[in-house]
């Protein structure tokens, strides 16, 4: 039986022209020695996944060459007729609390191209550097699909099943089960890519991130230093994550098994 699209059917408008359905396509790779393919999700693991992916397939030969996979996204995007015959597929999910809070610390925090559009979509006084996480969040209403970095997770599922959904916080359960399934060797890129809060020693205390600015955080991780992901949730946050990412939640409880951190 067929693999089954999650969007096509939601409309009668050709494919090319559905909108929910091209998103996922485009984020969905081909893995071409074992006719696999990968829908890859901004924030769980994907710089360690295209790396891999980049290696796997001669694109680059070794680390010195790591920036590639950065300006090569569309390189191995799957054709619909590789979306149609893939005899394996994958997907990684992360904890919807972890992956928001992730992408605060990384793509705001570190002050990149991501916080500057951010910036500029704001119609109110303040500058990114004064930006907090509950600033952030706060935010979200109108925007929670503006960047890919926290765009939901749901969104990104070309498939309405997969062969092997994994996720994050197991990850070496991926790295085990893509070896024995189809010979895909998994390189961690973490060390070449510094995107992870894992990389930083974790700040002692119980006191809540929200309320710290980017520009202090920055300050901290240039120290070696960040707070734990969960750290940046109090109870009125987490009450508000939940109501914006009800999908993902839903989504990540039911394709994992495993129960969110809040």
């Amino acid at each position: 039986m067929p693999r089954v699209f999650r969007y096509a059917a939601d409309t009668n408008a050709p494919l090319p022209q559905n909108a929910p359905h091209m998103h996922a396509a485009n984020y969905a790779l081909s893995i071409y020695p074992s006719d696999a393919v990968y829908s890859f999700i901004p924030k769980n693991a994907c710089t360690t996944l295209r790396y891999s992916l980049a290696l796997a397939h001669g694109a680059i030969e070794d680390e010195s060459k790591f920036s590639w996979i950065h300006d090569n996204n569309q390189t191995f995007r799957a054709t619909l007729p590789e979306l149609v015959r893939a005899r394996y597929a994958f997907v990684i999910l992360r904890d919807p609390f972890l992956r928001l809070a992730s992408c605060f610390l990384d793509k705001f925090v570190d002050q990149t191209a991501v916080a500057l559009s951010f910036e500029r979509s704001q119609n109110q006084p303040g500058s990114r550097h004064d930006l907090t996480f509950r600033d952030f969040v706060a935010s979200l209403g109108a925007l929670l699909r503006a960047d890919e970095h926290w765009r939901p997770q749901v969104d990104y599922l070309v498939y309405k099943t997969y062969d092997d959904v994994f996720c994050l916080e197991d990850f070496g359960v991926a790295v085990s089960t893509l070896k024995a399934k189809i010979d895909f060797d998994v390189h961690d890129a973490r060390r070449l890519s510094r995107h992870g809060a894992d990389q930083y020693e974790a700040i002692a205390g119980d006191d809540c991130a929200a309320d710290l600015s980017a520009f202090d955080l920055l300050a901290l991780k240039r120290t070696g230093k960040a707070p734990q992901l969960r750290k940046f949730y109090d109870a009125g946050l987490v009450d508000k994550v939940a109501t914006l990412y009800a999908d993902d939640l839903a989504l990540y409880r039911d394709w994992t098994g495993r129960k969110p951190i809040f």
